[in-house]
């Protein structure tokens, strides 16, 4: 599933930006918000076939929201803020690792085998809660809630047209498209690169194998399951102080 995950995400990353840039990073929010409610909510009765068609539509929607919120903090921040509120969006990403896992370290103590009606009540709850974050995206203020009175906004003039509005939306998607392929050649990304493949395979390390290593180890005994918590509590916190 994390291979599928980011393998679409990585190819979509390239289309992305004409997305967000034609439907909106507000609205592009909201819809990829959606599909990651979907792809949590496979996991209350699990089916294979689900599982995996989740995993190509998660990794699309990543690319999109993550792009989306990206460029909402841009447009909402300047110079002096954007390093503050970039510092804020993450300590609340990662808020999520401590507050989950606090939650499977009480209530899976002295397991070794979690039920079907553990899962459910756990995937029920996150289903819930995503769906409830994606419905709060409606209420981040747009880029022109931001504009002093009596600014024009020339590019909403020329969007009231309906015709010039499907020829904007072909030349925005090949432009920004062939911006993020010409980008991705600069000397700055591909020195980037470096430290983004580090970053994804210690990401997938504290993601995906760690946590599962802690929960296979049976000389832990009937602690083995709830220590997967408490190992996600320390990630988020060191995630949120850094």
């Amino acid at each position: 599933s994390m291979s599928i995950i980011y393998g679409v995400f990585s190819a979509s990353n390239l289309v992305s930006p004409s997305v967000v840039a034609v439907a909106g990073p507000q609205l592009s929010m909201v819809l990829s918000g959606v599909f990651y409610s979907l792809y949590i909510a496979v996991f209350i009765q699990p089916a294979t076939w689900a599982f995996y068609t989740a995993s190509v539509f998660i990794g699309i929607a990543a690319a999109v929201l993550w792009t989306a919120q990206g460029n909402c903090l841009t447009v909402n921040s300047d110079e002096n803020t954007i390093g503050r509120n970039s510092g804020v969006f993450w300590a609340l990403l990662q808020s999520s690792l401590f507050f989950g896992n606090l939650y499977i370290y009480f209530a899976w103590q002295g397991k070794t085998h979690i039920s079907e009606s553990d899962r459910r009540t756990v995937f029920i709850a996150l289903t819930v809660i995503s769906l409830v974050g994606t419905v709060l995206f409606f209420l981040i203020r747009k880029q022109e809630d931001t504009k002093a009175p009596g600014e024009e906004d020339s590019a909403s003039e020329i969007l009231e047209d309906s015709s010039v509005i499907r020829s904007s939306i072909n030349f925005q998607y090949f432009v920004f498209t062939e911006k993020s392929i010409k980008l991705s050649f600069t000397k700055e990304m591909l020195l980037l690169s470096v430290t983004t493949a580090y970053t994804g395979l210690e990401l997938t390390f504290f993601s995906g194998v760690y946590g599962t290593c802690i929960g296979a180890v049976n000389r832990f005994g009937s602690e083995e399951k709830s220590l997967i918590g408490l190992s996600g509590i320390f990630i988020g916190v060191g995630e949120i102080l850094g």
